[in-house]
């Protein structure tokens, strides 16, 4: 076992033991957790809760600990972008796997089970509005992966991807993550559609919206919605999947991201009602996690 002895400057933790950027202390971390972008979203899955034992905020990142029918759980917000989750999850990590007392990994590892409800843009026109989508995949254009040794990559779909959609050299090489597949049996229901989803690094160019300014690539929305990939077409654009099933997987995690289909980019719809629907997508989710 890894006997390394980590440095102030590595596991960062403040005065009161909690741990960096999250603000949080081991005891305050439930093992399922929720992750959602927005810090305005976690009461609205708090409320659900019989209870809640903690509340922590540092920046963006806001927790809520506490059980929803009898079960530990904690939902946490990351803020928008890739970037946000390798700060949360080497800190989750870290959290329930180094100890904060010796500053050495533990002996006996604990995973994690982490469930994304995050709103997405879908890309083919046959996909409902305010319907749910899991992702079977995540496909990174976000370049997180590269930066951790890895043998967990999708090579061959990653090659596809970068010649079908005439990807420019300036632009970060794809990675392709799947989902936990044990995690994601206890979502798969009549009422949730399943997908292969892009993760961009922005809202706008990255995602081919133009205001006033134009993306480089004019053609890739198109591409992206004709490309098919051994009978998987690419459903969806949203942007933290693939980080989060990338640091999940290289941390011994399981994760699974369960999006609400607030747009449809091939029609040009978006929801009448965006609340209703994300609340319908955090309940269901609660009464899932009963089940794991």
């Amino acid at each position: 076992m890894d006997k390394t002895t980590f440095s102030d400057s590595e596991l960062i933790l403040n005065k009161d033991g909690s741990i960096y950027h999250l603000n949080l202390r081991p005891d305050q971390l439930a093992h399922t957790i929720i992750t959602v972008g927005d810090p305005e979203r976690v009461p609205e899955v708090s409320k659900y809760f019989d209870f809640i034992e903690h509340k922590v905020a540092k920046r963006e990142f806001h927790t809520h600990t506490g059980t929803y029918k009898g079960k530990p759980v904690s939902v946490i917000s990351t803020g928008i972008g890739t970037d946000n989750i390798d700060i949360v999850f080497n800190e989750l990590d870290a959290l329930v796997n180094i100890d904060f007392e010796t500053r050495q990994i533990k002996e006996n590892l604990t995973s994690l089970d982490i469930i994304r409800i995050g709103t997405t843009g879908a890309v083919q026109p046959n996909i409902p509005i305010d319907s749910f989508l899991l992702s079977q995949r995540g496909i990174g254009f976000d370049s997180l992966l590269h930066w951790y040794d890895n043998d967990i990559e999708d090579k061959e779909f990653a090659d596809a991807l970068i010649k079908e959609l005439k990807l420019s050299d300036d632009m970060a090489t794809p990675y392709i993550v799947q989902c936990n597949r044990e995690l994601a049996k206890h979502f798969q229901t009549i009422e949730m559609l399943n997908g292969t989803t892009i993760t961009n690094v922005g809202f706008y160019g990255p995602q081919s919206r133009r205001l006033r300014l134009a993306p480089s690539n004019k053609e890739l929305k198109q591409l992206i919605s004709n490309f098919s990939f051994n009978g998987h077409q690419i459903t969806n654009l949203e942007m933290e999947t693939s980080g989060i099933y990338a640091m999940a997987a290289l941390l011994g995690h399981r994760a699974v991201s369960l999006n609400a289909v607030l747009a449809n980019r091939a029609t040009g719809d978006f929801s009448k009602t965006p609340n209703k629907t994300v609340d319908k997508l955090i309940q269901f989710t609660l009464d899932r996690i009963l089940s794991i």
